[in-house]
């Protein structure tokens, strides 16, 4: 029976064995979960027809996406990220086992149809599925044209909204046992720089300057009074790991659990934003391309306003 219940997947099976022109052909294929028997059955009828037509030479058989996961993972072993790669595809390879390339945007909506995980992760995941069918067109040539052009990819708004105060910056700052953390600290507060950026920037007099961005263009930005002291010791030349693992102790020990590196960033913004500057500005001082990126701080806009229309019809106190 080509069509059988696999109790241990709990899932219907596909399987093909046949001899055809003498010659024996053998595919066993998990078939998508919640499938019901119907559904099964006609995949079964359809598929049979093709292997057998493929078997017997009267077509030829279409790439499948497997073909193309397996060349990306023998190309791409020098990748920072291979091993978190071969992992999210690994996870999604009961999507698209023994599919056509043809059949990635369906693959794509059955991964999000059925995803039990955070949409973060079902982007990253079918993000890696992605890059291997462009890989396997661009480089090897396996289909005509990109297959990977129709896959959906499910909105993620990763647009964290987490602020600290002056106040609490400096509680951590002086839990912090690491010189070269607390820099990072301080100057990330009252900069708005990434962490990464405080390894490439280059201060010039009282400004910081960062010659390539993340979105390539030059950016300088003045420096603070409260860090001008600091700019000599800059960029860092500690490991990364290093400095966010003394954050991470000394966020523990003031409270601040879940506040991340990154979320001083959205601090400097936030106290920006609350001393009146304009979005534009901030954009500016941010080194955000697109006013979208700035946009996430509107609310704080609208709440400034909010307490200055307050103020209105109050009686000053002598």
């Amino acid at each position: 029976m080509p069509i059988r219940w696999d109790s241990r997947n709990k899932r219907w099976r596909f399987e093909f064995d046949r001899v055809v022109s003498g010659k024996r052909h053998r595919l066993s294929r998990l078939l998508p979960r919640g499938w019901s028997q119907a559904q099964a059955d006609a995949y079964d009828r359809k598929e049979a027809a093709d292997l057998h037509a493929i078997a017997a030479g009267i077509q030829h058989r279409e790439p499948l996406i497997d073909e193309a996961v397996a060349l990306y993972l023998r190309d791409k072993t020098a990748l920072k990220s291979y091993k978190s790669a071969a992992e999210h595809l690994g996870s999604i390879a009961w999507a698209y086992a023994g599919r056509p390339m043809s059949d990635l945007p369906a693959v794509a909506r059955l991964v999000i149809e059925t995803a039990d995980t955070a949409p973060a992760t079902v982007r990253n995941r079918l993000a890696v599925l992605k890059a291997a069918a462009r890989w396997a067109w661009k480089a090897h040539g396996l289909v005509k044209e990109n297959p990977a052009g129709r896959m959906q990819m499910p909105k993620v708004n990763n647009a964290r909204q987490v602020y600290i105060t002056r106040h609490q910056m400096l509680q951590a700052c002086r839990a912090c046992k690491h010189w070269q953390a607390q820099i990072a600290i301080r100057v990330s507060f009252y900069s708005g720089f990434r962490l990464g950026e405080l390894y490439a920037v280059q201060p010039e007099g009282k400004m910081l300057v960062l010659l390539d961005t993340k979105n390539g263009d030059r950016r300088t930005v003045p420096a603070h009074p409260r860090i001008t002291h600091l700019l000599r010791h800059l960029p860092l030349t500690a490991p990364p790991i290093t400095v966010q693992r003394a954050w991470q102790v000394a966020r523990a020990k003031v409270g601040l659990h879940h506040v991340t590196l990154h979320d001083l960033r959205h601090s400097a913004a936030s106290e920006m934003v609350n001393a009146g500057v304009d979005l534009y500005t901030v954009g500016k001082v941010l080194g955000h391309r697109d006013s979208r990126s700035t946009a996430r701080y509107a609310h704080l806009t609208a709440d400034t306003l909010a307490a200055a229309v307050g103020q209105i019809g109050r009686r000053k106190r002598a």
